[in-house]
């Protein structure tokens, strides 16, 4: 009898622990790429019929890179945007080749995503996790390449999510701390208000995508983090 007991004991644990992890696995499922075959068929066809500039730096990541108009911001620098709106790291993993080992060896990568991760469920160490993944994928190609990071931005939309994207900011700044080819541009702080929230003059009306003074200040910011990086 005490065993049946004993039994049913570890049976209950079992499942309550079962019961409480598989959320959280749920939570960190990879969308389906494929939702994105359009917009990376567009940057193939692109490049079919123009010419990408040698040695270009790179832009990509979500759609905070796909709506920077990162030729008005930065003229000077032979640059190839592929940001695609909504994307993961795990998208950026699996069209790896499309937005960025396919070019002639970058000059500089800089890289913002994670945005959507946080607000998908995954938590600060997957993001970190395939950021590595991601780095080290492209570091395998272009070994010399420097990479930047943008951190994941402070928005009003999703501010309840700071928590959240702060550690993952975190996390990835301590890991650009031990490679010299890795750099930590600090976006984020600058974008917080004495009150402790997200100011409110550098985003649009949805609260989460910068508008024209929110890029002039990111602009500032990579420009020297692009020269710190020896571009």
């Amino acid at each position: 009898m005490l065993k049946l007991k004993t039994r049913l004991f570890s049976l209950i644990i079992a499942l309550w622990i079962f019961s409480s992890i598989m959320p959280l696995m749920a939570q960190q499922t990879d969308p389906d790429p494929n939702r994105f075959l359009k917009e990376i068929d567009s940057f193939r066809q692109w490049d079919a019929k123009n010419a990408v500039p040698e040695r270009p730096v790179l832009f990509i990541g979500s759609s905070s890179i796909r709506k920077w108009k990162t030729h008005n911001f930065f003229p000077d620098l032979p640059l190839v945007n592929r940001g695609f709106g909504g994307a993961h790291i795990s998208d950026m993993l699996y069209f790896i080749q499309d937005i960025a080992l396919k070019y002639q060896k970058p000059s500089c990568i800089i890289f913002y995503c994670g945005d959507n991760d946080i607000a998908g469920g995954k938590s600060p160490q997957r993001i970190l996790s395939d950021y590595k993944k991601f780095f080290r994928a492209v570091h395998a190609k272009f070994p010399d390449v420097p990479f930047i990071y943008i951190p994941i931005k402070p928005s009003l939309n999703r501010w309840t999510l700071w928590g959240q994207m702060k550690k993952a900011n975190e996390l990835i700044r301590a890991y650009s701390d031990r490679n010299k080819l890795l750099f930590y541009a600090d976006t984020a702080t600058p974008m917080i208000g004495r009150d402790g929230s997200p100011k409110k003059d550098l985003f649009v009306s949805d609260g989460l995508h910068l508008n024209a003074d929110g890029y002039k200040l990111w602009t500032k910011i990579l420009a020297r983090a692009i020269k710190d990086a020896k571009y």
